[in-house]
């Protein structure tokens, strides 16, 4: 194929891409979205194929029947919960596979001129160097957030004295390495020393972020590895690797902004201020807050109080998640709509571990779209509502976001489920969210506590309801 029908090719994925990330911008359109983005990917993999750069078919298509099969299994198997870790997961291999490819192009190059005794041009080695940087920030950062997520280690901030001095100090490492291979790009070990300092970096930088900041760090990696992919592109003089990185990475941090902007923090804060670690834990203790003031409900008190109710709003959080209590969610919504109440459900921007997570849990449960209600949407009627619902949800409803200024949530935008006259709050216990602290909802005059798993909890309801007749 020539330059030019290449680069047309390239051009078509791009718009591809661009109306695919658009589609994503809504629940309604994102399966469009999502088979627009994944058409312009095949053609661009396509059109690649077809290039006279390319060495081996065979081990190409062994590559696609191996990553496929791969795929295929984990889009089986992979339960919803564990959706996050698997994008964090996700990022983390195209930030390694930054690394290896421009690796490998930097080798590549210096056998070519060391034939003709010509030079290594400083651009290629900038962009050699940046893939490196990036890429194995991102990699070894994204182990670290998809262990946490998986729990195989803590998800609580890890911090220890000198961690900022340290980070400083292997960030202007990492940027001396990356000078030195372009100075002299025939040592080639100068780019993986920066790779392993990048490494380190990414662990470090990884390890202080708690839980409760996972779907910020999430469109973050997914930034960085957008970069990545982008300086690869360079390397390479591939168009498309460029305009693709481009967009993931602009697009991951518009995201990362947003996400920022629903907990009221910067990204300075969420990167380095440890956030649910026991040295933010200054505030009330949870024994003055709910001794004495919570009130149980059973399924049975609780149904009466749904009988009576004229709008009802599902608040969903982690723990539907962890329950599986989303088709139960939907059940019991459908079996209120039948008995003449207005259902809706509210959706709080950082809810669950990645952005979008409730969004998708509920649309997989058939939910309707335009039942789905995001924050600045529903909080004005949360004084009209008869009844909210919070399933597992903790930080995104405490009122202590907008009573406490000294709390380590103050001035992050919540759910104002505390204005409705009854609130409904399932949880297993007491325990505190990801920010490690009390929520006085669940000691307010107007709230019952639902004691249970989540998907039990709900299926209790719909059969008490179903009993009153």
């Amino acid at each position: 194929m020539t330059n030019a029908l290449i680069n047309i090719a390239y051009l078509l994925a791009s718009a591809l891409f661009i109306f695919g990330l658009k589609g994503l911008s809504h629940p309604r359109t994102a399966v469009r979205g999502n088979l627009l983005g994944a058409s312009g990917m095949l053609i661009a993999i396509l059109v690649t194929l077809l290039d006279r750069q390319i060495l081996s078919f065979e081990l190409i298509i062994a590559g696609i029947i191996i990553g496929g099969a791969i795929g295929a299994i984990l889009a089986a198997k992979i339960q919803m919960t564990a959706m996050p870790q698997l994008v964090a997961l996700f990022n983390g291999f195209g930030g390694a596979a930054s690394v290896l490819v421009a690796g490998a192009a930097l080798v590549e190059r210096l056998l070519q001129v060391e034939g003709v005794g010509g030079a290594v041009a400083t651009d290629f080695t900038v962009a050699t160097a940046a893939s490196g940087l990036i890429g194995g920030v991102t990699f070894f950062g994204s182990l670290v957030a998809f262990a946490k997520l998986q729990e195989l280690v803590s998800g609580n901030p890890v911090l220890f004295r000198g961690q900022h001095a340290l980070n400083a100090l292997l960030g202007v490492s990492a940027v001396g390495l990356a000078a030195g291979l372009v100075m002299k790009p025939e040592a080639t070990v100068l780019y993986w020393v920066l790779v392993g300092v990048a490494a380190l970096l990414g662990i470090l930088t990884a390890i202080p972020i708690g839980g409760a900041d996972m779907p910020v760090v999430i469109s973050l990696l997914n930034s960085y590895s957008g970069l990545a992919a982008a300086s690869t592109g360079f390397v390479l003089n591939n168009n498309m690797l460029i305009i693709a990185g481009s967009l993931v990475g602009a697009s991951g941090l518009i995201l990362t902004q947003i996400m920022c902007k629903a907990m009221n923090r910067s990204l300075a804060n969420v990167l380095f201020g440890g956030f649910g670690a026991e040295a933010v834990a200054g505030g009330p203790s949870a024994d003055s807050v709910y001794a004495g003031k919570v009130k149980g409900g059973s399924a049975e008190e609780i149904a009466m109080v749904l009988d009576n109710a004229r709008r009802v709003v599902f608040v969903p959080g982690y723990g539907m998640a962890v329950s599986q209590a989303q088709h139960s969610v939907q059940a019991l919504g459908a079996l209120l709509e039948s008995r003449g109440t207005t259902v809706e459900y509210a959706v709080h921007p950082v809810a669950g571990r990645m952005p979008g997570h409730m969004n998708v849990l509920l649309a997989e449960a058939d939910v309707p779209y335009e039942a789905l209600k995001e924050m600045d949407e529903i909080n004005p009627y949360f004084s009209m509502t008869d009844v909210s619902i919070v399933i597992g949800a903790n930080d995104v409803v405490n009122p202590l976001a907008r009573t406490d200024p000294a709390s380590v949530i103050a001035g992050m935008p919540i759910l104002d489920v505390d204005k409705s006259r009854t609130v409904v709050v399932i949880k297993r216990s007491l325990s505190p969210g990801f920010a490690g602290i009390p929520n006085p909802l669940f000691a307010a005059e107007n709230t019952l506590m639902f004691f249970a798993d989540g998907k039990k909890a709900v299926n209790d309801l719909i059969q008490a309801v179903k009993e009153l007749g």
